[in-house]
């Protein structure tokens, strides 16, 4: 029966997981350094537009806001297949030597989690009390001041938009799959490594790779409301 079927696939899945499976060991951590290099590349690149275009008025920021927006809904497999064509030896950065490398996957997750980043680190500054700003610049703050000013009011909703682009660029399948390759020991990720062990039968590894993805998203979900929590305790404080 399917009861017994499933349950035996859970039994030799939580197996794997108490013995320290090496497969299932180097697929997670794999995961994590891909997924980890792509937060920071978007942070880095997404934190500082949002800022920008939160505190800035400038011809075309509703434009740039709605493209921004949009572009947090796109399909991966679609961005997956434009860089695997821009990635391949005969495309414009063939020469770059990303395809099917670790390397290639961050990019693109980074590429696929930037438009969160910005839109929600936008949105943080603006819903900051224009006063702040106005206050800034009456003590005589630079312009540098200010926006460190009005950044550190917007951390907590900040952290909540990197987090969320961490949870999808952990989850997400086409980029890894299309510019990674699935590569046995090179390239594949949780992701990817679940829908093959699906598609071969391995179901208990399947059901292992699955508990620990969403683990590893819950565990980060409960340490962001405590460090969400620990701001608001600071900030009372203070």
């Amino acid at each position: 029966m399917w009861q017994e079927y499933l349950w035996n696939g859970l039994t030799e899945a939580i197996h794997l997981i108490v013995t320290g499976d090496p497969e299932l060991v180097q697929i997670t951590l794999r995961t994590l350094q891909i997924s980890f290099i792509a937060i920071l590349l978007a942070s880095i690149i997404g934190i500082p537009i949002g800022v920008v275009i939160g505190m800035k008025e400038f011809r075309g920021k509703r434009l740039t806001k709605t493209i921004f927006t949009t572009l947090i809904g796109i399909p991966t497999v679609s961005l997956g297949l434009i860089l695997f064509l821009l990635l391949i030896r005969n495309g414009p950065f063939g020469f770059l030597n990303l395809l099917y490398t670790v390397q290639g996957i961050s990019i693109g997750e980074a590429l696929l989690v930037i438009p969160i980043v910005v839109s929600f680190t936008t949105s943080a500054i603006e819903s900051r009390d224009i006063r702040l700003r106005d206050l800034a610049h009456t003590l005589g703050a630079s312009e540098m001041d200010t926006s460190i000013a009005v950044l550190h009011e917007a951390l907590e909703p900040i952290v909540l938009a990197v987090v969320a682009a961490f949870n999808r660029a952990f989850a997400e399948l086409g980029i890894a799959m299309m510019v990674g390759g699935n590569i046995f020991g090179v390239t594949r990720v949780l992701t990817t490594a679940i829908s093959l062990q699906t598609a071969m039968g391995d179901i208990p590894l399947s059901i292992a790779l699955s508990i620990i993805l969403m683990t590893i998203v819950f565990i980060l979900t409960i340490i962001t409301r405590n460090f969400s929590a620990l701001i608001n305790i600071l900030r009372r404080e203070g």
